[in-house]
């Protein structure tokens, strides 16, 4: 079967994606995106880290309400049900977790400009491709006979897998601080659940969850997602460990990076 679809507009919107996912992937070799704990005050923007963080998400859930409803097939079982797999994953990136966030008072976060406008920009080409492709149905594969295909079934079970452990280990996380008094402590070394094996169970789970999401759907736009979220995540991890390990004499020493028990 052909890669693209027929559509010049979408099947371009693809191969940016494709560029952009390998350039990802070589940047990521070389150094880590500046945000967070790697956040860099150099052509940075003074935010508070609640808009900062949903200002980078929310394109996807909004570009994909826009070009989802414009598809003939909008109401089919098959695209409806992807639909709500998008939604449900976006409505805890770009909504919950932002909002969650717990903060030290009167803190604001250094967004460097170009990462926020980049970020934006993969939010946008995540929604568009996932809305139009669900809903147009390019590939004449979404009857719902696939909602019993073995790729999606298979699928589905490895993204509920990745999502359950990425949301299970932001909770941890948040919980390390007080919400009474977010600022009391800054960084603690977090336990359980998927810290008991690795440093970055958030990165694995989001990294399993899109691993799920690229076989139920089938398609390229999932693909695309994985692959760049992989060329942030990956060596986002093994930076993330060292900075643990330097940060904390009593880091846990059976803790991997990110694959239990390999790496």
């Amino acid at each position: 079967m052909n890669w693209y679809t027929g559509n010049t507009t979408y099947d371009t919107v693809v191969t940016i994606g494709l560029v952009i996912a390998a350039l990802v992937i070589i940047g990521g070799l070389f150094r880590q995106s500046p945000y967070g704990r790697f956040g860099a005050t150099a052509r940075g923007v003074n935010l508070n880290p609640k808009l900062g963080w949903w200002l980078m998400e929310i394109p996807a859930t909004v570009v994909f309400g826009i070009f989802y409803l414009t598809g003939p097939c909008r109401f089919d079982a098959t695209p409806l049900v992807l639909a709500a797999i998008w939604l449900m994953h976006y409505g805890n990136r770009g909504w919950f977790f932002p909002l969650s966030i717990r903060q030290v008072p009167g803190k604001r976060g250094s967004f460097n400009i170009v990462v926020l406008a980049f970020g934006m920009v993969i939010t946008t080409m995540h929604g568009y491709l996932n809305g139009a492709f669900f809903s147009h149905d390019y590939k004449h594969q979404y009857a719902v006979g696939w909602l019993t295909d073995p790729r999606f079934l298979a699928g589905l079970v490895v993204y509920l897998a990745g999502f359950l452990l990425l949301v299970r280990s932001e909770s941890i996380v948040r919980n390390l601080r007080e919400k009474a008094n977010p600022g009391a402590t800054e960084y603690k070394i977090p336990y359980g659940a998927g810290f008991r094996f690795v440093t970055s169970p958030t990165y694995l789970g989001e990294l399993i969850a899109w691993a799920g999401f690229a076989l139920l759907t089938w398609s390229l736009a999932g693909v695309i997602i994985l692959l760049i979220t992989a060329g942030n995540l990956v060596p986002r991890a093994f930076a993330t460990h060292r900075w643990y390990q330097e940060k904390f004499p009593d880091y846990p020493p059976e803790r991997k990076a990110l694959i239990p028990r390999l790496i």
